[in-house]
């Protein structure tokens, strides 16, 4: 057992004790609801060895920490069918112990891998339809009206009644002592929960229900029998929990029955163990998948340990003549609810059914049926909260609608149906998903013009052809539409036909450039690129000074949000290896917090850069920016300042102290970059002897630095005959900006 201590062993016993008082008339139930029609097989006591070997025997071999197994209101119909096929109730226990023998198999070949695929709406939809069907089933027991049996839980019923005619004919059928004890328990039930006190109390509500209604009985028996009331309200014994009685060892051994071997020749016999794996390890994928999802401790069953659990309890349940069992979704959640911890509480709820059967069946049949559907009633009000409506509502119509189909056609059918047409639904929603967002369409502007980049997801399938056929559509004339596959591991061979015949036939009748990137060696593509990503000569002469500019501001937006281009540095690198067309020169901060090219999102070869502490001039600077522009093309200066600049704030602290930076600094070459920088203090209002905020400091030196680009750009005006004359004629442009180095915009000045 995992993580035992005293307190979860406490919670353990009370949940288990809890599941056993609500699995016991599911178990008799369920093997009444198994029986074909005019057949007394399957017998009562194979319920219960289904309950009793899924606590004892799933119990102890699972790792799941929250599900409880035992026979399944699902497999009814399909057990009622196979024993019906098969002609007799030994035959289809040899099915069943070969069933069990494939689950081991599945489990051992991981084939509960299918459980991740199970969407999230569909298991919060299995939850709220169980949480529906209790209150709709239990509600005519808790009135005393149990013409249906116990733990069946299709719409239409062995009795040929439905859920809703069965609820119509209670209020016919009203049984005055059932009801009382039954609303009595339900109102106990929800006060209880309403209670802190009671509700941290050592004894479980669901205890005292029992014993409660228990104790009515017996009153309710006293005053009609005295005739204070009437006959009618006895409650009798069909408005009671009915466990076989064994009253020796001998009848105790006829509980038992065993497999017919010699049925192995009969073809229908691997049919029927075929169907009763697979019903089988599918309803307890699911459940486990749903009962995890209420685990306030949100633990994970392994799938592939619960289908070899499983396995060995069914070969096991098939050997002693018990019904076959899953992982049951009613007793998962009422453990949860209960507070169960480990599967302690799952293998206790065995034992106390095994004890029970074996030692105190009397006892347990002074158990009315109507206390107990007020447990399972107030068990599906959690499991089907408004609370869960509404956060489905919240999530979409691509989650609530799968969500409420599958509620209505579980209530409608049966689980498994139920489950299929939920899981189809959602189906659905997935391929509208795909073809309207079947992977990620971005138009990116790059330096030559505008290019449509069409990301492929990790798995591209067949349902993605649809949405690619209408990316490559969409596309204009003359455009240009770059497919990068770097992400995809498995691309569909489909999809790569039509990659193929659009490369080859359709892109050229249209005048579509279409570029291929990230493809696999092994795929019939070859990877290239059809569009110009960096700057060329042609590009360079094509712009304009405020082109420039436009192409430096979306590119510090792009940088903002996070939607930088996506470039082949590499095929960058090689194409501009023979020589540089850049678009512009930027004399920057030497700072490492300003990186020109990431803030711009620029690539190879697109820009000069030119570095200097509090991004200053000078003769050797100016040099550069001239040949940048008048020999190299460049059509745009800029000089850019940041926030927070170190030089700037250093060149403020150094004038308010009146000292030189020689003289502060073991730095020798720093005085006439200081005093250039401490130009443009004149002007400024400093207090004296530093005497300020952080906040009035920061914002008084990066007021200074704003000023120290505009002088700059003055200087680079006024000290170069060169530059000057291209700015007079618009060649270039000579602009300042500013960059925060806190939210990554640049402002030009």
């Amino acid at each position: 057992m995992q993580n035992l201590s005293k307190s979860t062993v406490r919670a353990d016993l009370t949940s288990g004790l809890v599941v056993f008082l609500v699995a016991l008339p599911l178990c008799l139930g369920i093997a009444l609801a198994s029986r074909p029609a005019g057949l007394d097989a399957p017998p009562l006591a194979a319920g219960l060895l289904a309950g009793i070997i899924g606590g004892l025997v799933v119990g102890l071999i699972s790792k799941s920490q929250t599900s409880v197994s035992g026979p399944a209101a699902g497999l009814t119909a399909v057990v009622a069918a196979q024993i019906a096929d098969l002609g007799s109730f030994e035959a289809f226990l040899f099915a069943v112990v070969l069933a069990g023998v494939m689950q081991i198999a599945m489990g051992v070949a991981r084939a509960g891998f299918i459980a991740a695929f199970f969407p999230t709406s569909v298991i919060k939809g299995l939850l709220a339809a169980i949480g529906v069907i209790l209150i709709l089933k239990q509600t005519p027991h808790l009135f005393g009206h149990d013409a249906d049996v116990e733990g069946e839980m299709s719409f239409f019923q062995p009795d040929h009644r439905n859920t809703f005619t069965e609820i119509w004919e209670t209020l016919g059928d009203l049984h005055p002592g059932a009801a009382t004890i039954g609303v009595t328990t339900l109102v106990l039930l929800f006060v209880w929960g309403r209670s802190r006190r009671l509700k941290n109390s050592p004894i479980p509500a669901p205890l005292v229900v029992v014993l409660l209604g228990a104790a009515m009985t017996w009153v309710l028996g006293l005053l009609v029998s005295s005739e204070t009331l009437d006959r009618m309200w006895r409650i009798g014994a069909s408005h009671l929990v009915r466990v076989p009685v064994a009253k020796s060892l001998d009848d105790l051994a006829t509980f038992l029955s065993h497999p017919d071997f010699t049925a192995w020749t009969n073809p229908a016999v691997y049919v029927a163990a075929v169907t009763i794996a697979l019903v089988a390890s599918l309803e307890t994928l699911l459940n486990i998948e749903a009962i995890d999802r209420i685990d306030p401790q949100q633990r994970n069953s392994p799938p592939n340990r619960e289908l070899v659990a499983q396995g060995c309890g069914n070969v096991v349940a098939g050997l002693l003549g018990g019904l076959p069992v899953t992982s049951v979704i009613v007793r998962g959640s009422v453990n949860i609810i209960s507070g169960g911890q480990t599967r302690l509480a799952t293998v206790f709820h065995g034992i106390l059914l095994a004890g029970a059967v074996v030692f105190i069946p009397g006892l347990i049949n002074r158990i009315p049926l109507a206390c107990l559907a007020a447990i399972l009633i107030h068990t599906g009000a959690k499991l089907a909260s408004p609370t869960l409506f509404r956060h489905m509502w919240r999530e979409g119509l691509s989650q609530f609608l799968p969500f409420v189909v599958t509620i209505v056609a579980i209530v409608g059918t049966d689980l498994l149906k139920g489950v299929l047409i939920g899981l189809g639904v959602s189906f659905l929603f997935i391929l509208y998903s795909h073809l309207r967002y079947p992977m990620r369409q971005i138009e990116e502007k790059h330096v030559a013009g505008k290019v449509l980049r069409v990301e492929l997801p990790s798995q591209v399938t067949f349902l993605n052809r649809a949405a690619l056929t209408r990316a490559l559509d969409g596309v204009p004339r003359e455009g240009h539409v770059l497919v990068d596959a770097h992400m995809a591991e498995y691309i569909d061979p489909d999809v790569l036909g039509l990659l193929h015949d659009f490369q080859r036939v359709t892109a050229p009748a249209r005048g579509v450039h279409l570029s291929l990137s990230g493809f696999k060696d092994h795929y019939p593509l070859t990877n290239r690129i059809q569009y110009v990503d960096f700057s060329t000569r042609e590009v360079q002469e094509k712009l304009t000074p405020a082109d420039v500019v436009e192409i430096l501001k979306e590119g510090n937006e792009r940088f903002c949000t996070g939607r930088q281009l996506s470039r082949d540095l590499g095929r960058q690198r090689d194409a501009t290896a023979g020589g540089q067309f850049p678009l512009a020169i930027v004399l920057g901060c030497i700072d490492s917090r300003v990186p020109v090219e990431m803030v711009f999102d620029v690539g190879v070869g697109d820009v000069f850069v030119a570095r200097v502490a509090g991004n200053v001039t000078s003769e050797r600077v100016l040099g550069s920016i001239e040949y940048a522009c008048a020999v190299a093309g460049a059509k745009l200066v800029l000089v850019m300042g940041h926030s927070g600049c170190g030089a700037v704030t250093s060149a403020v602290d150094l004038y308010l102290a009146r000292k030189k930076a020689s003289e502060a600094t073991p730095c020798h070459n720093l005085d006439s970059l200081v005093a250039s920088i401490q130009e443009a203090i004149p002007g400024h209002k400093l207090p004296p002897n530093g005497d300020w905020t952080d906040w009035d400091k920061a914002a008084s030196v990066n007021a200074v630095a704003k000023d120290n680009v505009i002088r700059s750009v003055e200087s680079v005006l006024a000290d170069s005959p060169t530059i000057a004359a291209m700015s007079d004629r618009g060649e270039i442009a000579v602009r300042g900006c500013f960059y925060n180095i806190g939210s990554g915009e640049v402002e030009f000045l």
